[in-house]
């Protein structure tokens, strides 16, 4: 404990020195690491945090980062919540990021891939406003909306990886039936390299989207356990998921030797072991997303943490969920620590009714606290500005804002960059965010975790 704690204090450094000194920041995180022989060799390691360095400095993400930067971009972003690529690019994020997961596409009943929103990916015509290099599109261009827009930032950042995210929590109804057989899983398989790697779009020139994504991540909640409702659900999933993972694996390889096949996994350990065959699982992919958030949320009616870094001796649940714990089963279930990418919410989980005398942590809850787009959950950007009192807990790596009625935990840039020496310290793959649209206009968030991070 003593140890993270420094390495907060030295992350805080970091943070602070980066924007003014990139060469004092570049020292400070050479002191969180551990000794050369855990990460690579003396020389070597240095002149690869250079290599990073210099990298970003020319607004090159991926290539030759010690650290991933993953962020979500949600699909439906570009209508209720009027958030664009091209806000990517104005906000500074998208020079700080590895990689971007597009989502979502969804599993169909027939077992094949297919997109869920077909006007915003491809179909839209994007205004100049809206455009990441101000041209608008064309009347009579094949390629529009997201993905055309996913190319123009490409372009700017040759090195940044786009991967495209398959399933989600209303996505995953169809994976089980998709994975069942030999045949099922090379068809599912074939569709999926076909639509998204290929760029093969319905209704559009063969190959006008090749090129756009470097890989595929799989993102099926949950295999052998519940998700949404009417999800279709077997025992045999756990086995299945492996399979489907090796034939992925192989057909990706060939229609393309450098693309990427990554997953998210979930927090519980109910779930890992309901679902997933962790060592097998992780030899498969290039690396995988673990859930770091909706530890605890609105859907109880008693106060918690929504994504607390350190178990809390104090939370009085029956299980004491947290990210520390949640990397422990991984690793314990033969998951290699660099391969561990550590989700992080860049929203906040609420409650109303807490009449508590406290701080409100752990107190009786009468519901959800109303949110902007649904009840019981908000913004980063939105939650930076609602009063209240804020409280935080270096010991359990979490912040909450309760003003008598209403409590809120989610995570700030102070968060973010413990979060991140964590990450630094444990060896652990990198980071991911749950959506970059839920930052602030300046990245805040984004640029926390990108302080430590490289």
């Amino acid at each position: 404990m003593r140890r993270l704690l420094l390495a907060v204090a030295l992350a805080t450094g970091i943070a602070a020195a980066a924007a003014s000194s990139p060469a004092q920041a570049a020292q400070a995180r050479s002191a969180l690491d551990e000794p050369a022989a855990e990460v690579t060799a003396g020389a070597s390691a240095d002149a690869a945090r250079s290599g990073a360095q210099a990298e970003a400095a020319r607004g090159r993400t991926g290539g030759h980062d010690r650290y991933k930067r993953v962020g979500y971009f949600i699909q439906w972003g570009v209508y209720g919540r009027n958030f664009h690529v091209k806000d990517l690019e104005t906000s500074g994020a998208a020079a700080k990021l590895t990689h971007i997961n597009y989502a979502f596409g969804f599993v169909g009943a027939e077992g094949t891939c297919y997109s869920a929103d077909p006007w915003a990916d491809w179909q839209r015509g994007v205004p100049a406003e809206q455009s990441v290099d101000g041209i608008a599109d064309g009347d009579d261009q094949a390629l529009k909306g997201n993905l055309n827009q996913l190319r123009k930032l490409k372009a700017k950042h040759p090195n940044l990886k786009v991967l495209i995210s398959l399933g989600g929590w209303s996505g995953s109804t169809y994976f089980s039936d998709a994975v069942l057989t030999p045949e099922s899983r090379a068809k599912l398989a074939a569709s999926c390299v076909d639509l998204w790697l290929k760029g093969n779009l319905p209704d559009l020139p063969q190959g006008a989207a090749a090129g756009i994504f470097d890989g595929i991540d799989l993102d099926w909640e949950w295999p052998g356990s519940a998700g949404n409702d009417g999800n279709v659900i077997r025992p045999e999933d756990k086995q299945n998921f492996t399979l489907f993972l090796a034939e992925l694996r192989r057909q990706m390889t060939a229609a393309d030797r450098h693309s990427e096949l990554t997953a998210f996994l979930p927090a519980a350990a109910a779930k890992i072991d309901a679902g997933f065959e962790v060592a097998p699982v992780f030899r498969l992919l290039d690396f995988a997303t673990v859930q770091g958030y909706d530890l605890h949320g609105s859907w109880e009616l008693r106060t918690g943490h929504n994504g607390n870094l350190l178990s809390d001796r104090k939370d009085p649940n029956p299980v004491r969920f947290s990210v520390d714990q949640t990397v422990k089963d991984y690793v314990s279930r033969g998951a290699p620590k660099s391969k561990i990418v550590v989700g992080v919410p860049a929203y906040g989980q609420g409650w109303t009714g807490v009449r508590s005398g406290g701080n409100g942590l752990y107190a009786p809850a009468t519901g959800p606290a109303p949110g902007t787009f649904a009840a019981g959950t908000e913004d980063y950007k939105i939650l930076a500005g609602k009063p209240g009192k804020r409280y935080r807990d270096l010991l359990t790596g979490t912040m909450w804002l309760y003003d008598g009625n209403e409590f809120w935990s989610y995570d700030d840039p102070a968060v973010l960059v413990q979060k991140a020496a964590y990450i630094r310290l444990k060896g652990l793959g990198g980071s991911m965010m749950w959506s970059l649209d839920q930052d602030d206009a300046k990245a805040s968030l984004t640029s926390a975790l990108y302080s430590v991070l490289r």
